[in-house]
């Protein structure tokens, strides 16, 4: 396969409720997760829903981080996609589990790209 890319799928379990449920917290931890890691952000959406959770997305020139939280079940799943090779994904993804206070972070690394095969 020609690798085109890493995927990093993050199940965070046992995180705070408060910060889950916290929109502001989430982006500025998003933001950070994005930036500190060598990201060049190009935009953002946030959403808050009633009656909790939050859900939203960095893109980055690199591509993009995705967040969606159940503060009712302490949960957070994660995406983090980068195709560039100054982006620092294991740095991101330290970021979002500590900034989430996740007792039981679960992480899966993916390849992406295309099978040469044909």
């Amino acid at each position: 396969m020609k690798s085109l890319g890493t995927q990093i799928l993050l199940d965070l379990q046992e995180c705070d409720p408060n910060i889950l449920d916290d929109l502001t917290a989430i982006k500025a931890l998003m933001l950070s997760a994005a930036e500190s890691a060598g990201a060049t952000i190009i935009g953002e959406t946030f959403h808050k829903f009633s009656p909790v959770g939050v859900t939203g997305v960095i893109s980055i020139a690199e591509s993009h981080i995705f967040i969606h939280t159940w503060p009712e079940h302490l949960y957070a799943s994660v995406d983090i996609f980068s195709c560039g090779e100054n982006f620092d994904l294991e740095k991101s993804a330290r970021i979002l589990i500590e900034g989430l206070s996740s007792s039981i972070p679960r992480q899966k690394i993916v390849e992406r790209g295309i099978d040469t095969a044909f």
